[in-house]
C-alpha cells in the first residue's frame, strides 16, 4: 500500500526485495561475516579454478599458456573414448564404487539402530570411539598398515588364515586381481563405517522419546519400535544421504586406490582419478587428463540431478 509523499519501497519491487535481504543481513551480521569465508574458498578453490575447463578443448601446452594454446574442439575425448585402459577405468570406478555404495551405504544406518538399541552408556561410548577413530587416520598411515597385515609373507592376516583356518598357499591381497576389489571394500567399510553413522545417530537422538513410550504402553516390541518409529524417521536422512553417495559413484576413492594399487592390480583397480593422474602429471597430457576429468564431472552431475529426481517421485523427498 503506497501513500503520498512516501518513499518506502513496494515490497514486491526488486529494490524493494533487495533492501528487505539487506536489513536481514545486517540484522544478523555476526552470522554473515561467518559465512565469508565459506563463500571465499569455494570462489578461490572450485569456481575460479573452472576457467581451466577450456584445456580439455584445446591441443594445451606450457609455453602458449591456457588461453593462448590452439583450439582442437571433441580431439580428447575422441581420443579418450577410443583408447582401451580408459573404458577399464570406468568400468573398474563404476564397480568399485557399486560395491561401496552397495555394502558401505546400510551399514553405518545399521550400526546407529544397533548402538541405539545399547543401554550401558560406558559400553556404548567404547564402541564408538573405537568405530570413529579409523576415520582420523589418511590412507597413507592406513596403506602401510595394511602393507604389514595383509603381507603374503609375514602379514598378521595370512598367518592367521594359514595357522587357524588351514590355508596353505598365501593370499596376495594388494597383488591379485582377484582379490584386490574386496580389500578395497573391506577396508574402506572399516574406516568410515564409525564416522558416517553419527548423521544418523544424531537424528535418532531427535525423535521425541514420548512415541516409544506410547508404542511400549501399548504392547510393541523393541523390533517393532524400531520399525515403525525409528526407520521412517530416518527416511529424510536416508535419502539425502542416498541422493550424495549417487552423485559421488564416479568418485571411487583416489586417496584409498593410489595408495594401495600397484602395476599389478591395473585390470581390476585402475579408476578415472588414478587414470588421469598417471596421464594428467605423470606423462604431462594435461588436456587429454582435463577432457576425461570433465567427462566424469558431467556424468556425476547427471547421477545426481536423475537419483533426485527418482527419489522425489518415489518417496517425496529431495535435496532440493
Amino acid at each position: 500500500m503506497s501513500v503520498a509523499g512516501s518513499h518506502v519501497p513496494k515490497r514486491d519491487s526488486a529494490f524493494g526485495r533487495w533492501l528487505h535481504g539487506f536489513a536481514g543481513y545486517k540484522k544478523y551480521a555476526a552470522l554473515t561475516l561467518m559465512f565469508v569465508p565459506v563463500v571465499l574458498y569455494f570462489s578461490v578453490f572450485k569456481y575460479i579454478p573452472m576457467a581451466g575447463i577450456v584445456i580439455a578443448f584445446k591441443n594445451f601446452k606450457i609455453s602458449q599458456g591456457i588461453f593462448g594454446s590452439a583450439w582442437c574442439g571433441f580431439d580428447n575425448f575422441s581420443k579418450a573414448f577410443r583408447t582401451a585402459t580408459f573404458g577399464r577405468s570406468v568400468t573398474n570406478t563404476l564397480t568399485i564404487s557399486g560395491l561401496k555404495l552397495l555394502f558401505g551405504f546400510p551399514a553405518p544406518i545399521l550400526l546407529a539402530l544397533m548402538l541405539n538399541e545399547v543401554t550401558h552408556l560406558r559400553f556404548k561410548k567404547t564402541v564408538q570411539t573405537i568405530s570413529y577413530l579409523p576415520h582420523f587416520l589418511s590412507w597413507v598411515v592406513l596403506a602401510g598398515m595394511f602393507q604389514q597385515l595383509l603381507s603374503p609373507n609375514n602379514g598378521a592376516v595370512n598367518a592367521v588364515l594359514r595357522d587357524v583356518f588351514g590355508v596353505k598357499e598365501s593370499i596376495y591381497f594388494l597383488g591379485s586381481n582377484d582379490y584386490f576389489r574386496g580389500t578395497l571394500i573391506a577396508t574402506d567399510l572399516w574406516k568410515n563405517v564409525g564416522w558416517s553413522s553419527i548423521l544418523y545417530l544424531a537424528t535418532i537422538a531427535g525423535i521425541d522419546p514420548t512415541l516409544y513410550e506410547a508404542a511400549t504402553v501399548d504392547g510393541a516390541t523393541r523390533w517393532q519400535c524400531t520399525r515403525y518409529i525409528t526407520l521412517p524417521s530416518l527416511v529424510s536422512t536416508i535419502v539425502i544421504m542416498l541422493i550424495l553417495n549417487v552423485g559421488s559413484i564416479m568418485d571411487a576413492g583416489f586417496d584409498q586406490v593410489f595408495n594401495l594399487y600397484n602395476s599389478a592390480v591395473y585390470k581390476t583397480g585402475d579408476i578415472i582419478d588414478t587414470y588421469v593422474y598417471r596421464y594428467g602429471l605423470g606423462e604431462m597430457k594435461y588436456s587429454f587428463a582435463t577432457a576425461v576429468g570433465l567427462f566424469k564431472n558431467v556424468i556425476a552431475f547427471i547421477l545426481v540431478v536423475g537419483t533426485n529426481l527418482i527419489t522425489r517421485r518415489i518417496s517425496g523427498e529431495g535435496i532440493w
